[in-house]
């Protein structure tokens, strides 16, 4: 067996697809010594294809150093690294042929194994891939730093011209605590939140909490109508609830877009406790008593149950997570009304009494930019016009 070395690999795009580029470092992984850096500009392409690219760059520049090497691949796309591993199919046709080069270097090395990183600490190569970008969006070479230099921080994107008052203020959207004039944050996380579809509880309007309730068959058509909706969306990753409901709905949509889907305990619904599968009048007139005291305090919980509180804190931890794990991508969040609503209130800083006035259709979509200097913006809401007149339930 030859050296320890790590490569450290991301890659991106400016519009999904847009101009594109990789970025990949090769390190020793004992000393942290940087002994190769790649960028490259590569047109225009998307998000996974720039950083199965960057792969595979990684890869090879590693096997240059030496061929016996053992190799820990360390990169922020959750995709790539699942796929790799061979926990996750890769379905996607675009993505079939590049995991299959990548594949066939990695089997020439000594050992490659693949660890799935916060983005933060794939800063290297995500400055690598910053350049590699901007070479692409204005037809230049990249401009690597001298050895031994860490790349420079990309300069901050001009936003685009605002074409109306309501695009100006999104335009001028201030971090906290630094006013107007702070630089904007131009690349979002941006989470689409998916309703699961139809339940029997949700037609009789029975709370459902934990339980593993199954779609019904207007259920699973409303979401196949969710999936032709975001067809086009430019999703790089889905993730959801791991209730039944939740998984089957995300299944439907992620199948079409040759994705898999990815498991959050965070974003489960509320449990409810004593009240499962009760209507709200029956909670009524059966604990009155219990039921004043939740619409009154969002701390207080079902007997056996959890506050909406502690669904909402639940809520913006799993939000927190997907934004630093997925960072400036477009993730679909499907998950059930409390976390949905939770993360909505958080988004406009309306407090946690603010979901007892929300009111969220089975299969509703909502969408939230958030941004890495700290605000989130409400996109849309309880957007139903894909179920094509269907009466949700």
């Amino acid at each position: 067996m030859g050296r320890r070395l790590a490569v450290e690999a991301d890659g991106g795009s400016r519009g999904n697809p847009g101009p594109a580029g990789f970025g990949a470092v090769v390190r020793d992984a004992v000393g942290g010594e940087v002994l190769a850096e790649v960028a490259e500009p590569i047109g225009t392409a998307t998000n996974n294809v720039a950083e199965y690219r960057g792969l595979i760059a990684g890869l090879e520049a590693a096997a240059r150093i030496d061929p016996d090497a053992a190799v820990e691949v360390r990169m922020d796309s959750k995709l790539v690294v699942e796929q790799m591993s061979g926990r996750w199919k890769v379905k996607h046709p675009a993505m079939k042929p590049l995991a299959q080069r990548a594949g066939e270097v990695a089997s020439a090395l000594g050992a490659v194994s693949y660890t799935w990183i916060p983005r933060a600490e794939n800063a290297h190569a995500d400055a690598l891939a910053n350049e590699a970008m901007d070479a692409a969006a204005q037809g230049r070479p990249v401009r690597l730093a001298a050895p031994g230099e860490a790349p420079a921080e990309p300069a901050a994107e001009a936003p685009a011209a605002a074409e109306s008052p309501a695009g100006a203020a999104e335009a001028a959207r201030p971090a906290p605590g630094t006013g107007w004039s702070a630089p904007a944050d131009t690349e979002p996380t941006r989470l689409l939140l998916l309703r699961h579809g139809q339940t029997p509880l949700s037609v009789e309007r029975r709370f459902a909490g934990v339980g593993d309730i199954e779609l019904t068959d207007a259920g699973r058509a409303q979401a196949r109508a969710a999936a032709a909706r975001l067809a086009g969306a430019g999703i790089e990753a889905v993730v959801a609830s791991p209730l039944r409901r939740t998984m089957d709905t995300a299944g439907i949509v992620a199948a079409g877009l040759g994705l898999e889907v990815e498991p959050e305990p965070g974003l489960r619904e509320t449990d409810f406790g004593a009240w499962e599968g009760m209507t709200f009048a029956e909670v009524n007139r059966d604990r009155p008593a219990e039921l004043a005291a939740w619409l009154a305090d969002p701390e207080a919980a079902p007997p056996g149950g959890e506050s909406l509180a502690e669904a909402a804190r639940r809520a913006a931890e799993a939000r927190g997570s997907l934004v630093e794990r997925y960072r400036g991508r477009t993730v679909l969040v499907v998950s059930h009304v409390t976390p949905i609503k939770a993360i909505v209130a958080q988004a406009l800083g309306a407090p946690v009494e603010a979901l007892y006035r929300m009111h969220l259709d089975v299969a509703a979509l909502s969408e939230i930019d958030c941004y890495a200097d700290g605000p989130m913006l409400l996109r849309s809401f309880n957007d139903i016009s894909h179920l094509a007149g269907e009466a949700p339930a």
